[in-house]
């Protein structure tokens, strides 16, 4: 098809040979619906609720396919079926899929498999876990090919058949990966693809943050980029670590990069016991807190476990959960209007059913930056069944107060672990050390399944002089507060549209409006100032594309954030109005899928 095949989003000017279109094929080709007078098709969804992905070569549009994200509050389905008909539709926020449409003569062509595979790109980069569609029953083939599955309901519009089709957008995925990937491959040179997502996903699958790192050079041959490079999408810490860590690392470090640590890391376990008055027993420690939970997860789950998240949540408990492991995995959704709040009253009634093995309660959550108070969470582990593990995840819980850790509790409920990184509380991110707390059979358990030398010797000289020094962590944490306020009222200042929402920890969100550009266009525009930013939208539909998380830096670099934002709102509303496309990196009539 040539290298200017373009995908991108619909324009204004696109839409009047959208409704063109639609009428020619679903009115006068299918009968769908009745033609009418004006030669044109649209529905209710097209103010405010759908988008759709344009296919075009040059001046000639070919093809579109349409969307309906959870958020827009309802779908086309529900002219047919009720919720009650189709739980599906309030269960699992599903995006629905609709009017995949080519013009006749490039139905041969690969237009409908790239507006498709569009739309799966445009759904995973918003959080989309699951895709919805109504597709033509003579199609069904092509519709199972890909991935999806009927759901056992048959809709008649018009003279049309639909069979209502869903699919988890994980195996869709990874489906388009594995029988499509070599096709995909080979098209992706031909098109200009012009979308705000990248054409392909991660290799893992993991959306993580640390982009930053490819600007500095992950071959570290140009580590001199790393005094030019804002890396405000990872949430290290600002400062540096306290004096004693750095004596430590500097006093002989050729012998501590040549020495083998203590194998069990002794000293470094012994000197958590004390800091935080644990019973040693208690703890087993790791190279970051994703060590642990590869390891315990690994021990604890199988694909036949049932596994609870907050939504909004930590991306690496989702990818172990249902990408490494496969679990069975429900959420428990955070509302942006009780200001992501955990009701526990909520919380306890999802897991008082007892089909739960694993809740996972990450607090302070990253990304929304709320805590739960510690009371409140022992309260609804206490009224949880028996056969419930809980997983509370306190990486960021020093910037609220360590008084308000469920160590304790974990120490002697078989029920409960406590996980705490020391990377980003006590700027150790580079060395890699975290612990759990669990009682003493699970955390020796585990201590049994741990490798010896989980813990680097740097890392362990480190962790120790950290630990060591409460007062000046508890004065950086403090200076942290401050940071982020000033951050945020000096964003929230330059743009009245914009939602400001600080966290209690080192970071804040922002939102953008509706009707301005999406999180990744943001995020990409701010790179150009070598300002890097976290597009939260692969976290959540929750956050419907337009977040963004940024982590507190210093004064300085905070102010080459805000500096960046403006800039880069200022070229993004410019290329809106100018009507500039963005870009980050079939059978007749092909129907409403």
């Amino acid at each position: 098809m040539g290298r200017d095949l373009q995908l991108r989003v619909a324009t204004p000017e696109d839409f009047e040979w959208i409704h063109e279109l639609r009428h020619r094929v679903y009115a006068a080709e299918l009968g769908q619906h009745p033609p009418n007078p004006a030669g044109r098709l649209r529905d209710g969804l097209d103010d405010g609720g759908n988008v759709y992905l344009v296919a075009a070569r040059g001046p000639a549009r070919i093809g579109f396919v349409s969307l309906t994200p959870p958020w827009s509050g309802r779908y086309a389905l529900d002219k047919y079926l009720t919720r009650d008909e189709l739980p599906l539709l309030t269960d699992d926020d599903p995006f629905e899929v609709r009017i995949l449409t080519v013009e006749p003569r490039w139905r041969a062509t690969a237009a409908a498999p790239l507006l498709m595979y569009a739309a799966l790109r445009w759904i995973a980069a918003r959080g989309g876990r699951r895709v919805v569609a109504m597709g033509r029953a003579e199609l069904l083939d092509m519709y199972l090919a890909v991935g999806l599955c009927p759901v056992g309901r048959t809709v008649h519009s018009g003279a049309v058949t639909f069979e209502v089709l869903t699919g988890e957008v994980i195996e869709l995925t990874r489906r388009a990966r594995e029988r499509y990937g070599a096709a995909l491959e080979r098209l992706r040179s031909a098109v200009d693809w012009r979308l705000d997502m990248a054409f392909a996903p991660r290799p893992d699958g993991c959306e993580h943050g640390g982009a930053s790192f490819t600007a500095i050079g992950t071959d570290f041959r140009t580590l001199h980029r790393r005094e030019q490079v804002v890396a405000a999408d990872v949430l290290d810490a600002w400062f540096p670590p306290a004096p004693g860590v750095r004596a430590a690392l500097a006093e002989d470090p050729a012998w501590a990069a040549r020495t083998s640590p203590p194998s069990g890391a002794e000293g470094l376990l012994a000197e958590i016991a004390t800091a935080r008055a644990l019973p040693m027993e208690t703890l087993a420690v790791g190279a970051g807190s994703s060590d642990l939970i590869f390891r315990a997860f690994g021990q604890w789950l199988t694909p036949g476990s049932r596994v609870l998240l907050t939504d909004p949540c930590y991306g690496e408990y989702a990818h172990v959960t249902e990408r490494v492991i496969g679990c069975r995995v429900d959420r428990f959704r955070l509302r942006r209007e009780d200001g992501w709040r955990i009701d526990p009253d909520r919380l306890s009634a999802a897991v008082g059913s007892g089909r739960y093995d694993l809740v996972v309660v990450v607090n302070p959550n990253n990304p929304t930056g709320r805590h739960a108070p510690a009371a409140e969470l022992r309260s609804a582990i206490a009224a949880a069944p028996a056969g419930t593990r809980w997983w509370i995840d306190e990486a960021y819980l020093g910037y609220v107060d360590l008084a308000e850790s469920l160590a304790e509790l974990a120490a002697t409920d078989p029920r409960v672990i406590v996980c705490t990184s020391l990377s980003k509380m006590y700027a150790l991110s580079g060395l890699r050390a975290a612990y759990l707390v669990a009682e003493p059979s699970t955390a020796a358990e585990l201590r049994r399944r741990t490798p010896p030398w989980p813990v680097s010797l740097p890392a362990q000289l480190a962790a120790v002089a950290a630990l060591r020094d409460p007062e000046h962590y508890r004065d950086r944490w403090r200076r942290t507060h401050e940071l982020r306020r000033q951050l945020a009222t000096a964003l929230a200042g330059s743009d009245e549209n914009l939602a400001v929402e600080e966290s209690v920890a080192n970071f804040l969100t922002v939102t953008l409006p509706p009707d301005g550009p999406s999180a990744a266009e943001l995020v990409a525009e701010c790179r150009r100032h070598d300002v890097y930013l976290r597009d939260l939208s692969p976290l959540s539909p929750r956050y419907q594309g337009r977040t963004v998380r940024i982590a507190v830096r210093d004064t300085a670099e905070n102010a080459r954030i805000v500096a960046a934002w403006g800039a880069a709102l200022e070229a993004l509303r410019s290329g809106l109005r100018s009507g500039q496309a963005s870009r980050v990196e079939t059978p007749a009539a092909v129907g409403s899928v």
